[in-house]
């Protein structure tokens, strides 16, 4: 599955994003074989009216797939190397399709962000995270 969320990603995210001024996309998650859901994020905020107009940009999917449109929400997805460097300093929750020093899971504050990966303090060590490992990683809302 992780493959084809990568594709789709891939082909949706610049889309998206060119047709829609304005409006990132954040991630592109298959939540299941016939089910994916575009997290978009807009400056203006993300609205009901928004997520219908990325929802129609993608009806070439609907044959194949349900589509859900969301706002980030407060466990805002993170996936690019842009994303992570704003994150520094906050605590992430990351999964990653390999094992990496022994684990798959990572919850942590992130340290530092490159292009082509990301560290994160765990427990009383750094860790580097290549972000083509990660599955998924999103911010964790304490609050």
């Amino acid at each position: 599955m992780l493959a084809t969320e990568r594709k789709l990603s891939r082909d949706i995210v610049p889309a998206v994003e060119r047709a829609v001024p304005g409006v990132e996309v954040l991630a592109v998650e298959l939540l299941s074989p016939s089910r994916f859901c575009v997290y978009v994020d807009h400056a203006a905020g993300v609205d009901h009216a928004l997520c219908t107009r990325v929802t129609e940009i993608l009806s070439d999917y609907r044959g194949t797939y349900t589509i859900d449109v969301s706002s980030p929400g407060l466990d805002r997805p993170l996936r690019r190397p842009e994303h992570f460097r704003a994150a520094i300093g906050q605590d992430v929750q990351i999964r990653t399709a390999g094992e990496i020093s022994g684990k798959k899971k990572f919850r942590g504050p992130v340290v530092a962000a490159s292009e082509r990966s990301l560290r994160i303090a765990d427990g009383e060590a750094e860790l580097d995270i290549p972000y083509d490992a990660i599955v998924r990683g999103n911010l964790i809302d304490e609050g």
